[in-house]
């Protein structure tokens, strides 16, 4: 063994004390395993209450590994690895299926591990995780001393232990909460996380923790598919009203006579139908945060009566006389530029500078540097545990090749694309995700994004017009979510034209 696996062990011993973050002491083990062993990749698992085994920290795998979650019966080897409470080690002739096989980077490229140990992680009886090392040399392992593989075993379970348990002290006291909260809680978990390792997730991040607490308006914006939604309610969620509900309302979707009645309510007798009183949005919203999607969408006529109830907390009720005082945050977001509606007079400037005042800008796919393969790893998710295919993995080349793609419809529309060329890579029996499964527009979108559509050899110009003006329509639509109305606003043209003219190019409705 190395002359530094003293030091080593004592890094891991600190690590239990310290003041380090979660995800800052699982790297932390990782890093020191790869040091210390003769290991060309590590990962360390958390098992979880669902009897999945979660990836916490890797070194020497691709990055979209924390994406994913393993179940043991699914893969041979960790199965067996959690059976024994002795290190196991596989041969490079072994049988067993690895589950990571496409995964173990070199400098450039991605191959199949040939040398593998794990050892289970318990704590008096109880499994809390694995850790796992692959080397590409045979017989790496064969001379690794057992009582350096025990120690770090204990260590690294003692450290697990400990975050386990302060986890569990947070949990205990979330189940003190009454049976709203929890209700609340559960309705939030299900729109998701805001999965990303990029600088400027981390900023968004940073922004989100810096307003949480406070009662400020934020106006979030950003592109169609970035994940406005999940930062409004990570938002809420951080918040001291995360005790009380967020309610949602999408502007662009209120019915056109009833969206003041939607927003703040109306008494019976009120207009034709209103066989009862109704509580409106707002109401519904007291004490709590009121996320208003798509806030660009609301005739001038409703941002006057919106504008008066951010002022003043008052609202009235559509046919009473009485005014009604909530203590409602304002949580708003558009796709669309405020500042030049306010220019153009589509949108009223007092009122959005009552909503912007802590503006959030979501960035785009495009600029995310390196968050694209943990994305990938995330959203395959849903797709192996619908479909059972737990190897399903993307090539790397397959990822490489997504960083030179505009990604118009960003996170949404890398979910739809992967979720497409998953479903024919299982068609065709491939665990693994390749450019042919793919339809052409990504294969050639990095070809035209450089080219500008300039021919290398000589062309008919109406061909060469007809694909710039196809790829114009794709975009539009891809920008205002494939709805045509939309998308001729963003083109500066009729929908109708528009419409005939995509017809004519081929472009489905």
């Amino acid at each position: 063994m190395p002359s530094n696996i003293d030091q080593a062990l004592l890094n891991i011993a600190l690590n239990l004390s310290s003041n380090c973050s979660h995800e800052q002491q699982y790297q932390t083990i990782i890093d020191t395993i790869e040091k210390v062993f003769p290991c060309d990749a590590c990962c360390l698992f958390i098992f979880d209450e669902d009897g999945f085994l979660t990836p916490v920290a890797v070194k020497g795998l691709s990055p979209s590994v924390l994406g994913r979650r393993y179940f043991p019966k699914a893969h041979p080897r960790l199965n067996a690895i959690i059976q024994s409470h002795q290190p196991v080690r596989f041969d490079a002739d072994c049988s067993l299926p690895d589950p990571f096989d496409g995964t173990l980077l070199t400098e450039d490229q991605c191959i199949d591990v040939h040398d593998c140990m794990g050892f289970s992680l318990y704590v008096e009886g109880q499994l809390i995780g694995v850790l796992t090392m692959d080397a590409l040399s045979v017989g790496a392992f064969e001379h690794i001393d057992p009582v350096a593989i025990e120690t770090f075993a204990a260590l690294t379970a003692a450290t697990l232990r400990n975050i386990s348990q302060l986890r569990a002290l947070k949990a205990q006291n979330q189940k003190q909460k009454n049976v709203t909260q929890t209700l609340i809680q559960q309705a939030r978990s299900q729109h998701g996380e805001i999965i990303g390792l990029s600088q400027q997730i981390k900023q968004l991040r940073s922004n989100i923790a810096t307003v949480a607490q406070s009662d400020y308006a934020v106006l979030i914006t950003g592109e169609t598919g970035t994940g406005k939604e999940l930062v409004a309610h990570s938002v809420h969620a951080q918040s001291h009203r995360s005790d009380k509900p967020m309610i949602y309302v999408n502007c662009a979707a209120l019915p056109e006579g009833l969206a003041e009645s939607e927003l703040f309510g109306h008494v019976k007798g009120a207009f034709t139908g209103a066989n009862c009183h109704r509580t409106g949005k707002f109401e519904l919203a007291d004490g709590g945060t009121i996320f208003l999607d798509e806030v660009g969408e609301l005739p001038l006529i409703l941002q006057a009566k919106l504008l008066r109830v951010i002022q003043q907390g008052e609202l009235q009720r559509v046919g009473s006389d009485q005014h009604l005082v909530v203590n409602v945050r304002i949580i708003a977001a558009t796709n669309r530029q405020l500042e030049k509606e306010v220019e153009d007079g589509t949108f009223r400037a007092d009122l959005f500078h009552r909503l912007n005042v802590f503006p959030i800008h979501v960035p785009p796919l495009r600029t995310r540097d390196g968050d694209i393969p943990v994305l990938a790893g995330y959203l395959l998710e849903k797709v192996r545990q619908q479909f059972n295919t737990p190897n399903l993995h993307v090539h790397p080349k397959v990822l490489a090749h997504f960083e030179f793609f505009p990604w118009y419809g960003n996170v949404r529309e890398l979910e739809h694309t992967l979720t497409r060329a998953a479903l024919y890579a299982i068609q065709q029996g491939s665990s693994t995700i390749m450019l042919n499964h793919f339809d052409a527009s990504l294969t050639l979108s990095d070809v035209k994004n450089t080219s500008h559509h300039l021919p290398a050899t000589s062309q008919p110009m109406r061909e060469l017009i007809e694909d710039y003006q196809k790829d114009l329509i794709e975009h539009a639509l891809n920008k205002t979510n494939r709805v045509w109305a939309k998308a001729a606003e963003f083109l500066q043209m009729d929908r109708g034209n528009l419409y005939r003219m995509g017809r004519k190019l081929g472009i489905n409705r």
